[in-house]
């Protein structure tokens, strides 16, 4: 299978990985792919969450990785994204997601039968979150942002063009009947464009049919700007959280997340990725992140 990300990575992310299987989670009509990478008999697991633009193909680098350093990491391609089938696809919406993150979250619990670390990339992030309190699976949440779009700074920031995301509440009320079910590339909603700071990169994920470059239902994008976290961040407990921020992120700055952040009731720490952007593909702060991801891993 062909692996364009691997190649535009740093060194750090090119070396000796472990094989990769491949599996499949049911929900319903949908068959998952899902990537599993390192000893399923390994004491730590780590199940990942991609973003808007990603899928497990994109997350590869990263997951093989942290599975080099003996923790069994899970990546699935959410509904909508990479190789899993959706039977109906414009019915598809984000509580699709977080059914399906959740239902993975407990099955990998109870498989492990101890809780797991949540890793959430981008709009991934906050999934985590919410996965982490919907199930209570998780020890340890590290996510790359937090992005509570009932604020409208946070719906600037993922929006194509800022006075969108302002405009956001009205422009999604006529996007339900049939409207819903009308697709669109991802770079025309949101600032794919801003994905990486490498440009070599950025190119790959807008040509990835799988990823940056796939089309999604408006309804799916109306779901998700309407979303909410079922628990409030001040009544969180039950596990710690990492916000592993890159430092020169061009789409959703750390200010972005802070204010959810600085809310959390729960276990918290700021970790800043030096010199990467949103998708880190720059030295030191990959290995940060990573280090972070394998630290954060086993529960204290």
């Amino acid at each position: 299978m062909d692996d364009p990300y691997t190649p535009l990575m740093p060194d750090s992310l090119r070396g000796d990985t472990p094989p990769v299987q491949r599996d499949r989670f049911r929900d319903g009509s949908t068959t998952v792919h899902v990537e599993r990478w390192g000893d399923p008999e390994a004491e730590r697991r780590v199940l990942f969450l991609h973003g808007a633009g990603g899928h497990a193909g994109m997350l590869a680098p990263y997951a093989a990785a942290v599975a080099a350093r003996g923790i069994h990491v899970i990546v699935p391609d959410l509904p909508g994204y990479g190789r899993t089938h959706v039977a109906d696809r414009g019915a598809l919406r984000y509580e699709h997601w977080v059914r399906v993150a959740g239902e993975m979250a407990r099955a990998e619990r109870e498989d492990l039968g101890a809780r797991i670390t949540l890793v959430g990339a981008s709009l991934g992030g906050m999934l985590a979150y919410d996965v982490a309190t919907r199930t209570g699976a998780a020890h340890t949440v590290v996510a790359t942002c937090l992005l509570d779009l009932r604020e409208r700074h946070a719906r600037r920031h993922i929006s194509h063009m800022p006075w969108m995301g302002v405009l956001a509440p009205r422009l999604m009320r006529p996007l339900a009947g049939p409207l819903a079910r009308v697709t669109l590339p991802v770079r025309l909603l949101t600032d794919m464009r801003a994905i990486s700071n490498r440009p070599e990169l950025t190119r790959v994920v807008l040509r990835d049919r799988l990823g940056g470059g796939n089309s999604v239902p408006l309804g799916f994008l109306r779901s998700y700007l309407e979303s909410r976290p079922a628990t409030e961040p001040e009544d969180a407990e039950g596990f710690s959280l990492v916000l592993a921020h890159p430092e020169e992120d061009r789409w959703t700055p750390v200010e972005a997340s802070l204010p959810f952040f600085e809310r959390l009731a729960v276990p918290t720490r700021l970790v800043m990725l030096p010199d990467t952007g949103h998708l880190p593909a720059e030295e030191p702060g990959v290995s940060l992140l990573i280090s972070t991801i394998v630290e954060s891993a086993t529960p204290g």
